[in-house]
């Protein structure tokens, strides 16, 4: 009985605007539920052992071979390292001089947010944005789960619009997992297998791509991915620059861990384990979805422009762009009484107050910087309803009103949703 009924379950899957991934949030919980009342698999249940970074270590773990510039952690006000402001600076301005796209006194910065499926979004407005000519060429480019699989492309320009169309047009449920069995499940740390999301990277993600990433950071540009240490229970910014430029020989495998880290929804996916080490010896971090931490981030809380300002003896004119992949409006529905539904969209709910107060952080940045802010969400006329976590559907359309949208003239807002001046 037990065993048909998780069958039945795992049967279950859906879709979530804000979480990625709700349906299968949905199905985990009656999983839970279910095996919370089920003594004879939850005996079965046991954690397997891990290296885990100690406490007393967590800040100067390092990822082996690596030198310590490829992140930070994303939370901390500690001041950002001037060595690596003067590198940006000095690159910038080697670069300016047969590269007119390298502004001294200009900075355009893009974050990308995440949202499961609805990453066809920003795909969409940028290829769109392309079309009608009016793209920046970026200086900085940040990605967070979903967006952490745009960024790489959206960084390089829009020679990769087309790939990142395929990516997000193209593709359904089983180009991005698989379900586990019932004895895979009680054995597991999570609900799914991100196996085939790795094999898409592989395909995607090539040295020739890092030389490209690595020339272009060269220049003094920026690409960014943020993960979540799950064990420092902190954010980590991954200069994916410096990963590519490195000559380390695991430069491609640690750059798409990387990425796939930061896509790794915690229970549906199964975090990534990076090797570090620490006081001369060798451990694993425990790394998950970026979102667990920051729906959208810009750069580490204790890095302000006026330090850019200072290095490079100029006022800089910043203007930064935020494609949320997601709704920001309340999505009114009747909930059943039932404790996974509930769950869910208490949930779901959830993440989406913590993408809004985001947004909200980061227009406090600008203000505070002098940064011009431009943001821009999903809006209400697009009624599409996704009918699983990867409806293929679901992705054309939205990934056609997203280019509707970007080809027209994005209506960025000035402000985070719900404020007035």
């Amino acid at each position: 009985m037990v065993t048909r009924l998780f069958k039945h379950c795992i049967g279950l899957t859906g879709i979530c605007s804000s979480m990625r991934t709700s349906g299968l949030w949905k199905t985990l919980l009656k999983t839970v539920v279910l095996a919370l009342g089920a003594s004879q698999l939850t005996a079965c249940i046991a954690a397997y052992p891990r290296d885990g970074v100690p406490a007393q270590y967590v800040s100067n773990a390092e990822v082996s071979g690596y030198p310590g510039n490829i992140r930070v952690w994303g939370d901390s006000y500690a001041s950002f390292p001037a060595d690596r402001l003067i590198l940006f600076r000095d690159q910038r301005i080697k670069a300016s001089k047969t590269d007119p796209s390298i502004k001294l006194r200009e900075l355009n910065a893009l974050t990308l947010s995440g949202g499961g499926s609805s990453g066809a979004f920003g795909a969409g407005i940028l290829a769109g944005w392309a079309k009608a000519g009016t793209r920046p060429n970026f200086d900085i480019v940040t990605g967070i789960s979903t967006g952490a699989l745009i960024a790489p492309f959206a960084f390089l320009g829009p020679a990769y619009d087309d790939e990142l169309k395929l990516g997000f047009t193209t593709i359904g449920d089983s180009d991005i997992y698989t379900k586990h069995s019932l004895l895979g499940l009680v054995s597991s740390s999570s609900f799914t297998s991100n196996a085939p999301l790795a094999r898409m990277l592989d395909q995607h993600i090539t040295y020739t791509m890092l030389d490209q990433i690595a020339r272009e950071s060269g220049k003094g540009r920026r690409l960014f991915i943020g993960t979540t240490n799950l064990d420092a229970d902190r954010a980590v910014i991954w200069d994916m620059g410096a990963i590519a430029a490195s000559s380390r020989p695991d430069r491609l495998k640690l750059f798409k861990q990387v990425i796939l880290a930061s896509t790794s929804v915690p229970g549906i996916f199964p975090p990534v384990q990076l090797e570090v080490t620490a006081a001369g010896r060798t451990y694993h971090e425990m790394h998950v979805d970026g979102g667990t931490s920051n729906e959208v981030f810009l750069m580490p809380a204790g890095l302000r422009l006026r330090e850019l300002d200072r290095t490079f003896h100029t006022r800089m004119k910043a203007r930064l762009y935020i494609i949320r992949n997601g709704r920001t409006m309340p999505e009114p529905s009747i909930v059943k009484a039932t404790l996974p539904d509930i769950a869910e969209k208490a949930v779901s709910s959830l993440i989406k107050t913590q993408g809004i107060g985001d947004l909200y952080r980061l227009y406090a940045t600008a203000k505070r910087d002098g940064i011009d802010y431009n943001v821009i969400d999903i809006p209400a006329d697009f009624t599409v309803e996704a009918k699983s976590p990867f409806d293929n559907k679901y992705m054309r359309a939205l990934y056609e009103k997203g280019y509707e949208m970007g080809h027209a003239g994005v209506p960025w807002k000035k402000t985070p949703p719900g404020f007035s001046n």
